[in-house]
């Protein structure tokens, strides 16, 4: 990740070249998918941008607002899935694996280049200028179910880390030094804990947001991680792996 919670191209790079490692066929995917995300990306930031009728006076969330948080937040949040995905196109062995990574990485990357594109309409700064999940526990108080949110409070809106379901510096580390056969598992593990980190949060998002797009695409995330969830585990099933524990 790079300086304003932008996802470092060379991650996709990475993956590509080691794709293409593995013989003729996976070139072709290699190359779909620099195109994809790219084009992904551009497309994202351009629907943040038409978001209001030419001409018209952009309405513009505080930036203490659930919209500009839940922009900021889901942004870093995501910025992980894709980091790890990445990684799986390039080290996974089973083609059901590299199509869900494949699927998480593309959609999850269009997804930043809208939230992106909306803090820039709205001039505000991708990261958060305090904690992470401020906007969680406003939100949770104002319908009266106060949320926890002590494990984050104490750490820099820079540290991503500290959201639900981020995987550590060690977890990532280690998976970057697993062998294929360990590799599968590992990912399917730290991805699900991940996706089900983000759902709360997405979920919020769509409840208490009032921008309608960002609303609409928090629901949206809401129901495509629940679904994927899904996905992961009859994968961690047929690979006789357990889920970790949530955080």
């Amino acid at each position: 990740m790079t300086v304003h919670g932008r996802t470092d191209d060379a991650q996709i790079d990475d993956a590509q070249n080691d794709a293409a490692e593995t013989g003729p066929r996976s070139r072709p995917r290699a190359l779909l998918i620099g195109l994809a995300v790219t084009a992904l990306v551009l497309s994202g930031v351009l629907i943040g941008v038409l978001l209001t009728p030419d001409g018209a006076r952009v309405a513009v969330p505080a930036s203490d607002s659930v919209d500009v948080g839940f922009a900021q937040d889901m942004s870093l949040h995501h910025n992980q899935a894709i980091e790890m995905s990445a990684m799986a196109l390039g080290r996974s062995t089973d083609p059901v694996i590299r199509t869900l990574a494949f699927d998480v990485l593309t959609s999850q990357q269009s997804q930043v280049g809208t939230m992106q594109g909306w803090l820039t309409l709205w001039d505000r700064p991708y990261l958060p200028d305090g904690p992470p999940m401020t906007w969680m526990t406003e939100a949770s108080s104002t319908e009266g179910h106060p949320m926890d949110m002590s494990a984050s409070a104490n750490d820099s809106g820079q540290d991503a880390r500290s959201m639900p379901g981020m995987a550590s510096t060690a977890e990532l580390t280690a998976l970057r030094r697993m062998n294929a056969e360990e590799f599968d598992g590992r990912y399917l593990q730290l991805l699900r804990r991940h996706h089900r980190g983000g759902i709360p949060m997405a979920e919020q998002g769509a409840a208490n947001a009032t921008v309608p797009a960002v609303a609409a695409l928090a629901g949206s995330i809401a129901s495509t991680q629940t679904a994927e969830v899904g996905q992961i585990d009859a994968l961690l099933s047929a690979h006789g792996v357990s889920p970790l524990p949530e955080s």
